[in-house]
């Protein structure tokens, strides 16, 4: 896939993203395998510690933003007049025009299920409950199964070590953004902080996520703006109150030409996906016997 309408992806080849550790294989035979790291990373408000999180490590800057914007600790009006990151200390500093102080807010805070725990804070649902997407966006059927194969295109670390979530933004079924981490709290920060950080709205994409559809990722992607939440994972049950309640446009198990619609089912066009699978398909075999054609011409 060409990278030139991206405007953040991984970088699977970055050496601080792994590591080389050796091991045995189902046959006793020694290996060695690319492993992904995972730091510690400290995020401050101004002059108040927030959150340790553990990370992969890259794009810190975007993570604390997008995290800060999604606790509501960030509005929308907010000016950051500056974003301090030491690498060494493994800590990043958001600095405002506005004094803030959430000590309060701070005492009250839920632990989020999955890998690499999430954590979000106890007033969030007062801000959620604000929001009704009425965004007029619609997608075809067609254009979901090419977005999730052209997301199966990205090169990605996620196939080089594992251990990886990975998000996405698309306009229809060109991907935009593509960002992984070890936790998928931790992937839609960072998409979030970088629409933030840049001025960008999400009110006409789909986000689309590897990561299961619990309360925190529709909870973070009505916050963020996007009406249409995509997932080939599956759902929970509070999950998909919530995206009813805000409107939002649920979409899981997504598996090729299968996928599942559990909220805002009125956005979706339902078009002959399996004559997108078709020609797909058609058009992969085209290709491979013109490049077999091409590598037996230079024989």
């Amino acid at each position: 896939m060409s990278s030139s309408r991206f405007r953040l992806m991984p970088t699977p080849d970055d050496p601080a993203l792994t590591a080389e550790l050796k091991g045995l294989d189902a046959s006793g035979n020694e290996i060695a395998i690319p492993v992904v790291r995972e730091s510690p990373l400290t995020i401050y408000l101004n002059r108040q510690e927030i959150v340790t999180a553990m990370t992969l490590g890259d794009q810190p800057q975007a993570l604390a933003v997008g995290f800060l914007r999604n606790q509501n600790m960030l509005l929308a009006d907010d000016e950051i007049t500056a974003i301090d990151y030491d690498a060494d200390l493994s800590v990043v500093v958001v600095r405002t025009a506005r004094t803030t102080n959430y000590e309060k807010k701070l005492q009250k805070k839920v632990r989020t299920s999955g890998c690499a725990q999430g954590t979000i804070y106890g007033d969030i649902m007062d801000e959620f409950d604000k929001i009704t997407l009425t965004s007029s966006l619609k997608v075809k059927a067609s254009e979901l199964y090419a977005l999730s194969a052209a997301i199966n295109t990205i090169p990605s670390l996620y196939l080089k070590a594992g251990a990886i979530h990975g998000c996405a933004l698309s306009q229809g079924a060109e991907p935009l953004i593509y960002v992984e981490d070890i936790g998928r709290h931790n992937a839609v920060d960072k998409i979030a902080g970088h629409l933030f950080l840049h001025n960008l709205s999400a009110a006409d994409k789909i986000f689309y996520t590897t990561g299961r559809l619990t309360t925190e990722m529709v909870l973070k992607t009505v916050l963020m703006g996007a009406p249409i939440l995509v997932s080939r994972s599956g759902f929970t049950e509070a999950g998909v109150a919530l995206a009813q309640q805000a409107g939002l446009t649920l979409i899981g198990r997504m598996r090729g030409s299968r996928f599942t619609v559990l909220s805002g089912a009125e956005r979706i066009i339902f078009d002959d996906i399996k004559q997108a699978v078709a020609d797909d398909k058609a058009l992969s075999s085209q290709s491979s016997s013109a490049q077999a054609n091409k590598l037996g011409g230079k024989r």
